[in-house]
Formats: structure tokens, C-alpha cells, sequence
């Protein structure tokens, strides 16, 4: 697997698009903004996208949906349990965020455990609730992309509608720390880590 990072302008979300070196297709992880530069990376490295896979539906993680959904016509995949969020953008918070309103229908819903397979790459789909009632996390190879459920020295926030502590951190410690210490951490914001640093040091889970 490789990826590219395009780190949205204002929230700082950080949206991957990972793809299977040998076949080029792609998928492009939480577009939370700056649209150009998510196209320009897929146009420069002669890449196929072929999906969207949103780890939650805040308005911040989909700023840049509905351009680079349109403009690369591409579906869109989410936790059905997420799909009621992302039709509203009252509840997205995307129409009080600074960000054109979204309101999107997803194309698939994505299952716990599930694996979706790009080019020769697999992308094991995790339901990791508590920052949100869908979140999920994405497992390729030995990087895990977790949205806001995990960051570098820290978790998601649980004070938004659907978020629960107790929740958050019985997903970390039960389906994100059972992974090798090795495994890399790619969050949706702020720096990547590793599973073996955010046992040793996360003060959320120590």
C-alpha cells in the first residue's frame, strides 16, 4: 500500500488516499477540504479512484465530499448507523461549520468486520463507536487509519450527539490495541503513531 495526505485547510482534518501500488486504483479516506489538492494527487500519480470511505459524517471529515464525489464520480461508503447524518447537515454540522451544506446518500453501507478489496489490497472495516454511533476505522496491512476515534496521545470527543466515553474507549481497547504494537496509527487529525506508543503514553488509556 501507498498513500498521499491532503490536510484540509481551517479544521485540519487529515484525508488519506491510499492505493494498490501495482494496480493504481484508490480510495480516498474522509475528504474533509481542499478538493483541488485531493484531485491534483489522484490526476499526478495516474491513480483510479474507485470509492469514498468516510470514517464518521462530521462536517469537517466531509467538506470536500460532494466536489470530488461529482467531479470523479465516485459512491460514497459509510456505517448505516452514520447514514442519518450524513443527510442532514444540521446534524453533520456541516451548514455551521463554514463549509457549503451537505446532505448526501450513501451508496454502500459498510459492516463490521467486513473486507473490501482494492486492486491487491484489503481494507478490513472496524466499528469502533464512541466518538460518534458509526464510526469506523480502516485496517491495510499494517497501517490503521482511525478516524476520531484515535489520535496521538489522545481520543475523540464524546460531547456531540451520538458520542459516549464509556463507549470510545471500550472500542479502543478492545478492537484498535489488540493490533500488534507496530501498527501504524494514521488519525484523522494531527500526527500519525503507533499502537505500541498510545498504550505507553495515551493518558486515556494508561
Amino acid at each position: 500500500m501507498k498513500f498521499g495526505r491532503v490536510v484540509s485547510d481551517g479544521y485540519g482534518v487529515n484525508c488519506y488516499i491510499i492505493y494498490c501500488e501495482k494496480t493504481k486504483k484508490a480510495a480516498i479516506i474522509d475528504p474533509g477540504g481542499n478538493a483541488d489538492a485531493i484531485l491534483n494527487f489522484i490526476d499526478q500519480n495516474q491513480l483510479e479512484p474507485q470509492f469514498i470511505i468516510l470514517t464518521h459524517a462530521h462536517g469537517d471529515h466531509i467538506g470536500a465530499l460532494r466536489e470530488v464525489k461529482e467531479k470523479k464520480n465516485l459512491p460514497v461508503y459509510i456505517h448505516p448507523l452514520e447514514e442519518p447524518m450524513l443527510r442532514d447537515a444540521n446534524k453533520n454540522m456541516s451548514r455551521w461549520m463554514g463549509y457549503p451544506s451537505v446532505e448526501i446518500a450513501a451508496d454502500r453501507l459498510l459492516k463490521d468486520n467486513e473486507i473490501i478489496e482494492l486492486g491487491e489490497l484489503k481494507l478490513h472495516i472496524i466499528h469502533t463507536p464512541g466518538h460518534t454511533r458509526g464510526g469506523i476505522c480502516i485496517k491495510v496491512e499494517d497501517a490503521l487509519f482511525t478516524g476520531d476515534t484515535l489520535f496521538a496521545g489522545s481520543i475523540g470527543r464524546t460531547d456531540f450527539e451520538g458520542g459516549s466515553f464509556p463507549q470510545i474507549i471500550d472500542s479502543i481497547k478492545n478492537k484498535l490495541l489488540v493490533f500488534d504494537d507496530n501498527t501504524k496509527v494514521y488519525p484523522g487529525h494531527g500526527p500519525e503513531s503507533t499502537i505500541g506508543m498510545e498504550k505507553r503514553l495515551n493518558p486515556f488509556l494508561i
